[in-house]
């Protein structure tokens, strides 16, 4: 299975952020945005995952979730990773998600999966550009967005299936589930 650890937004704040996309979208039709019901905030990538580690790994992350409080996030601004991928970032309580960034990367080595070991960036993907675009108009565009604030309260194990939605997206689908209750 291939596996990501992450935070999922709440229907208002996912709606908040397709209304504030629409006019980008518009602008860049050639980029492929993302699905509202594909956003989250990614912890962990695990990539592929053996159906064995599955239940060791969820015990562990369980426990790194009843080690972290909710956290209280927000979205705002834009940025880009080179000329791949367009994003929105994440503020509030970010010192407390490296925290548990850190926690759910350290029960993921301890169940015997390779993490990778790099600067922990917290967005939203929102579009990816097929052989690159220049996605510093979209950016800036982006710069003055604030998003409400919202409440993470569960951390979620999440499987994604390449090509599995009827558009030819990755579908997501959470497979565990536990609440951040330091």
């Amino acid at each position: 299975m291939r596996l990501f650890v992450a935070l999922t937004l709440p229907g208002d704040v996912a709606a908040e952020l397709r209304i504030a996309t629409e006019a980008l979208r518009e602008l860049a039709p050639e980029l492929r945005w993302t699905r509202p019901e594909q956003w989250h905030v990614t912890l962990v990538f695990l990539g592929e995952v053996g159906d064995d580690v599955v239940d060791e790994l969820s015990r562990r992350l369980n426990r790194a979730a009843t080690r972290h409080p909710p956290l209280s996030l927000a979205l705002g601004g834009g940025g880009r990773f080179g000329h791949q991928v367009l994003w929105t970032g994440v503020r509030g309580d970010r010192d407390r998600l490296r925290r548990l960034v850190d926690s759910a990367r350290a029960a993921a080595r301890r169940s015997r999966l390779p993490v990778e070991d790099r600067l922990y960036r917290p967005h939203i993907t929102l579009a990816r550009a097929a052989g690159g675009a220049d996605l510093r108009p979209l950016v800036e565009r982006l710069a003055p967005w604030q998003g409400a604030p919202w409440v993470a309260t569960q951390m979620y194990l999440v499987r994604s299936r390449l090509g599995a939605a009827s558009d030819g997206s990755a579908l997501h689908e959470p497979i565990a589930c536990w609440p951040l209750e330091s």
